[in-house]
């Protein structure tokens, strides 16, 4: 019989790979030290494989086609994110029984068998496998393009899973990966609702997941936590079990949290319990990551091969209006495509939205693409400061 032997949470922020001026590079240090935290206790807990529940960032699946949920299912896991590139081994015996069995459960699963991930998983990697000789099954989440998934949704998905665990030989470890509240591109991003996020943690720390799983994922959308969907899955598959907090960094934009549910060092706390419900607005349908209108789909597009393209990043620094004719952008979209290379973000703590999200752009999508081209923009200056001090001496 098989056996979870550890289940974790983290964080992944793309920052922790950028490294941005904007950020704070002591909260950057402490997130990965409470990764490779993680990454001891598999050390000690010697699991055979490592599914990592993860989401997207329009970075793997797009417009084109958009799973609920999907398993990666060929013979190696790959990722690519910030100019660094993983190719781990898939536990395929694995993938393929689970894949089968959770059809058989009712769930419509999507599989790739050469899906390139994204940083979600990248941090993953990079941070708590850390080169170990571990084979991995990944597990893709929609948390951005809805409709989403419900709560009670991933966790019945998580159910299922622990019931391939159960009957097969592996131990098993379960790391989900998200961040907790952020509202990445949006008027909102400075703004994280750090308050529900030490609430949530609290219940956390208690075993108390169920006040989590009854949220609808238009609340979760309020307070800035789709991504937390993959710990859903997560409490899914390991009941109530208390958390342990190794880290919770409050950044500027986005609550980054690192967590062990299994094996935890602490006993849940006996302090006073957090309020059991949390006060949402509720004031009807998505607020802040809506489905794409088709009418901005080009623009859409454009940022999404930016993010994966450096040719055409490029090219785009060098002539922004002719990248922008080449992909059929409407006049309004065009005069604004220069903001792309603007690395101030004062923008994102004005209280409004990007000029590029307010013509159609994701407000995730978008941010994303930001952080890639204004990287490449901050490689190619270095080059070109490189080369005046060659010439000069």
């Amino acid at each position: 019989m098989g056996q979870v032997v550890a289940a974790m949470a983290t964080v992944h922020a793309p920052q922790l790979f950028t490294r941005p001026p904007s950020e704070d590079p002591a909260q950057l240090d402490a997130d990965i030290a409470a990764m490779r935290q993680l990454g001891q206790t598999l050390d000690e807990t010697k699991p055979d494989l490592a599914i990592v529940v993860g989401s997207d960032h329009l970075e793997t699946f797009f417009l084109s086609s958009v799973p609920t949920f999907a398993v990666i299912a060929g013979e190696r896991t790959n990722a690519v994110f910030a100019g660094r590139e993983y190719s781990l081994p898939t536990h395929l015996p694995f993938a393929e029984h689970m894949l089968d069995e959770l059809v058989h459960e009712g769930f419509d699963m999507a599989y790739s068998q050469d899906a390139e991930l994204g940083h979600s998983f990248a941090a993953v990697f990079e941070w708590v496998l850390e080169g170990r000789a571990i084979p991995v099954v990944p597990i893709f989440i929609n948390t951005y393009l809805p409709p989403l998934p419900t709560a009670r949704r991933a966790e019945a998905l998580g159910k299922a899973i622990r019931k391939v665990i159960d009957s097969r030989p592996e131990r098993v470890a379960i790391i989900a990966s998200g961040g907790m509240s952020h509202y990445p591109g949006t008027w909102k991003y400075s703004q994280p609702a750090f308050d529900f996020d030490y609430w949530a943690i609290a219940h956390m720390e208690r075993g108390n997941h169920d006040v989590l799983l009854d949220m609808t994922v238009e609340q979760l959308d309020e307070v800035g936590n789709t991504e937390i969907l993959p710990w859903m899955v997560l409490f899914g598959a390991i009941g109530k079990v208390p958390g342990e907090l190794l880290t919770y960094q409050p950044t500027w934009h986005h609550g980054h949290a690192v967590m062990r549910f299994i094996p935890t060092r602490a006993a849940a706390p006996q302090g006073e319990a957090p309020k059991p419900k949390w006060d949402f607005q509720n004031l009807g349908g998505y607020q802040f990551y809506k489905h794409p209108a088709p009418a901005s789909y080009p623009l859409n597009k454009l940022i999404y091969d930016l993010r994966h393209k450096q040719r055409l990043r490029i090219e785009l620094l060098e002539d922004p209006k002719k990248v922008a004719t080449n992909y059929h952008l409407s006049p309004a979209e065009m005069e604004k495509i220069d903001t792309l290379a603007d690395e101030s973000i004062d923008v994102f703590r004005s209280l409004k939205s990007h000029p590029l999200v307010e013509l159609g752009a994701h407000p995730l999508g978008l941010l994303m693409c930001l952080v890639v081209v204004q990287a490449e923009g901050r490689r190619l200056r270095r080059e070109k400061e490189s080369q005046q001090q060659q010439v000069a001496s």
